[in-house]
């Protein structure tokens, strides 16, 4: 037998004439027809983005949407994004000495990510900017600085939707709104006014009934303190469990009400906020979403006992907006990438973006992106001019931010598979980022209402408000007569109104959602991008895959502006 001592001793590669490594390195090895790194790259580069903020009223936001787009797309941001996900949230429920401390450390990167996010206005910043188009302006600059990545994407939307919600009780929101609103990023639990800014977060769903918060056990019980209660009960999935403040549903003695619920209380101790787990997600995983218990938990009362839905509805209203402008984030992120990939590569003699039906594919992605971009900054403008008392735009919010929500994040999961798809085995693997991507895509629909949930709100949404219907239809006619394809699904939609029932709500909601993405891209978008979006999703001159545009479409004429700089 023989032994590694009889083995023949190693030979100096130095030499030998093998081309084994050092400088010569591989001759097998050599990498051609591959793409370079995406990044650096301008994350803001996009004609859609930049045309429908200074429509909506925030172009003095373009030179920031520009540095931050730039600072979004750097090799180091996007290091970021990949880190956090790679090194995922840990909980620790004691200390070392058997404390209950009931903490989640991140990874450095994720501080990152935050810092530069609430830093920017992501979060609560708006509420305080007095400037006509500051909610567009944090929409479009959560559209750019999401290409890094989407988890950190949770705290910030829950603290800006937080802010409105809290207005119903003026106490509490002239202590806590300041800190909501600050661009300071501070993390740490402690005494919450002893900080230079604040985070907040929800619990609104129990186990027992998901999205029918009607349903909630948790209960609170008043004190002799007005206004203080204490809590008792279990919440299912609260993400972020980091932060400083929560809104919290529980039924008190006159019916289910909305509460504030400090993670650290007034005199810096500890409120029971005992995390008994971390969800294990499919995608979105650098962020933490937990189970957490109350037990003599202290909380505030926000708005009128029996009045939580009502009082906590403005923040779905938001971070139901968050969930489109994200998903049409990552089409627009994994559009790019698809992009990028197509013209570096080489397959059967050509390019790939020079061969006729990838082409059609990229251009079929791109006109989905922009059609979802272009809703989402028309939805932040009907939310900037709602604050500010337009009760058209007011009743034209409540109802479009339900449609958009049904559909946009719907698309996302389709969008995001055959933009992987575009990268061939290359997509495929954890490196190219783009299975990262594809797991976040389904979670944008079932955050805030999943699909039923959004399709059957829009339904009540036009039975009680008849304002709604009106100000979907006055936005509707501004495009009356500009394309045949769109008149005829706009009756087509006025007619299926009349027929409206709850098994059809999703088929009337898609028409509602195609219908008003449509009119904007008329009003707005070129006619190449205008005529093959009506039709393939009105006038039905497309098959059931992206990549089905008729021979018609100006293919050319979409990718010139889906993809600036394209050669």
């Amino acid at each position: 037998m023989t032994t590694l001592a009889q083995e023949p001793p190693y030979e100096s590669h130095e030499l030998s004439d093998e081309p084994w490594g050092g400088s010569e390195g591989y001759a097998t090895h050599d990498v051609t027809n591959q793409p370079p790194p995406l990044a650096p790259y301008d994350a803001s580069d996009d004609t859609a983005l930049l045309e429908g903020v200074r429509r909506e009223g925030a172009g003095w936001a373009e030179d920031g949407l520009r540095r931050l787009g730039r600072r979004a797309g750097s090799a180091e941001a996007q290091e970021w994004g990949d880190l956090a996900n790679r090194h995922e949230p840990v909980l620790r429920t004691h200390d070392r000495y058997g404390n209950r401390v009931d903490e989640v450390e991140y990874h450095p990167s994720w501080h990152h990510l935050m810092r530069v996010a609430v830093g920017e206005g992501l979060a609560g910043a708006p509420w305080a900017d007095d400037r006509h188009g500051a909610h567009v302006a944090r929409t479009a600059g959560g559209l750019v600085w999401g290409h890094t990545e989407a988890g950190h994407g949770c705290p910030t939307s829950m603290t800006y939707a937080a802010v409105p919600a809290l207005r119903a009780q003026p106490e509490l929101a002239k202590v806590y709104e300041p800190l909501l609103t600050s661009r300071e990023y501070e993390p740490g639990l402690r005494t919450p006014t002893d900080k230079r800014g604040l985070l907040a977060g929800m619990g609104m769903t129990e186990k027992q009934g998901g999205s029918d918060v009607r349903t909630n056990s948790t209960t609170a019980t008043a004190t002799a303190e007005p206004g203080v209660y204490t809590l008792r009960g279990h919440k299912w999935f609260t993400s972020a469990p980091m932060c400083d403040v929560f809104l919290v549903l529980a039924q008190a003695a006159g019916g289910l009400s909305c509460f504030l619920v400090p993670r650290v209380l007034p005199d810096g101790t500890r409120n029971t906020f005992r995390i008994q787990r971390l969800k294990d997600k499919l995608g979105n995983r650098s962020n933490a979403s937990s189970e957490p218990e109350f037990d003599g938990t202290v909380a505030w009362l926000v708005g009128p006992e029996g009045q939580g839905v009502k009082t906590i509805i403005e923040m779905v209203n938001c971070t139901r907006l968050d969930c489109v402008m994200a998903s049409a984030t990552l089409m627009r992120k994994t559009l790019v990438e698809a992009g990028h990939h197509v013209r570096h590569r080489t397959a059967f003699g050509a390019r790939l973006v020079d061969q006729p039906l990838m082409r059609n594919v990229l251009a079929d992605l791109a006109l989905e992106s922009e059609a979802a971009t272009t809703l989402t900054l028309r939805l932040a403008g009907a939310a900037d001019r709602a604050v500010r008392g337009d009760e058209g735009e007011a009743a034209f919010r409540r109802l479009a931010t339900a449609v958009g929500k049904y559909w946009v994040t719907k698309r996302g999961p389709a969008f995001t598979a055959e933009a992987l798809e575009c990268l061939g085995g290359n997509g495929y693997v954890e490196e190219s980022g783009m299975p990262r991507h594809y797991r976040e895509a389904p979670l944008l629909s079932i955050w805030e209402g999943s699909g039923n949930v959004n399709a059957l709100d829009v339904l009540r949404a036009l039975g009680r408000s008849p304002a709604a219907a009106h100000a979907l239809f006055g936005e509707l006619s501004l495009a009356r007569g500009a394309d045949a394809r769109l008149d005829t699904a706009a009756d087509r939609l006025r007619a299926g109104l009349a027929e409206a029932s709850e098994t059809g709500a999703r088929r009337l909601v898609e028409l509602m959602a195609l219908t008003l993405q449509a009119s904007l891209l008329v009003r707005h978008a070129p006619p190449a991008v205008a005529d093959a979006f009506c039709a393939t999703r009105l006038g039905g001159d497309w098959g059931h895959a992206f990549g089905t545009l008729p021979d018609t479409a100006d293919l050319d004429g979409i990718l010139a502006r889906a993809l600036p700089g394209e050669d």
